[in-house]
């Protein structure tokens, strides 16, 4: 860790996360783990003497600790289910669009540190960017107070939507949804291609075009192919439905 939380600078958003934490029973050990998960690299960027690091190392492994726990979870829920439909049910509850839930719920947004510019262009309200706050956060969250913690708030915030899910039908991912309806409608099946990798190796991000006509394309970007290309789908989905 390489922020120094003693520094005067940091004392306001020492006692802003503290507060955040005691809002949803977290006792911290470790207050700096969950400032650097709302630190955006925008700020390390444009002002290292003020954050020297942020939050993109604790996104790391995050899907890890997250699936371990839902698949426990749905393993004993559903002893009877086939493994395929239990794979459906927790990509939906791990899916971007769940997760969202929790950040308007807890009102991660407030709490992200940002540089002025991204602040003035709305990035504080960006899907992609929060997505990756929570998943910081659960990781922090991991190596604090370990496994039991994180569980208690996957439960609490992620697994409880799973009644929803399932009464609503949502257990399919748009990549799914998208080829179904272009091949209904155009008998056409999308097609996808990785057009660029940025980063370093061990957290890339993967921008990926869909065509379902040669000029026609629509893009995803995310940390992983797999959903970056359901991203691009599910703007192409939207976008011929609507």
């Amino acid at each position: 860790m390489v922020i120094t939380t003693k520094a005067t600078k940091w004392k306001f958003e020492q006692e802003k996360i503290k507060s955040f934490l005691e809002k949803i029973n977290i006792l911290e050990k470790n207050i700096e783990l969950y400032i650097l998960a709302f630190i955006h690299k925008s700020l390390v960027n444009e002002r290292a003497d003020y954050a020297p690091d942020h939050n993109e190392r604790l996104e790391f492994l995050w899907d890890a600790v997250l699936e371990l726990i839902i698949t426990d979870k749905l393993y004993h829920k559903f002893p009877n289910k086939p493994e395929w439909e239990l794979t459906d049910i927790r990509s939906a509850l791990v899916r971007w669009k769940n997760l969202a839930k929790i950040w308007k719920k807890l009102n991660f947004s407030k709490y992200l540190f940002l540089w002025k510019w991204e602040e003035k262009s709305w990035w504080r309200e960006n899907n992609y960017i929060l997505a990756n706050t929570v998943e910081a956060f659960i990781w922090a969250l991991y190596l604090d107070l370990w496994i039991k913690k994180v569980e208690q708030f996957i439960v609490e915030y992620i697994f409880s939507t799973l009644d929803e899910i399932l009464e609503n039908n949502l257990t399919k991912d748009y990549k799914t949804i998208f080829q179904e309806f272009a091949q209904a409608k155009y008998d056409i099946t999308p097609h996808y291609t990785i057009i660029n990798e940025s980063w370093p190796d061990h957290n890339k991000i993967f921008e990926v075009w869909v065509y379902v006509w040669k000029k026609q394309m629509w893009i995803g970007e995310w940390k992983s192919k797999k959903k970056a290309q359901e991203q691009a789908a599910e703007k192409a989905y939207l976008k011929l439905t609507n």
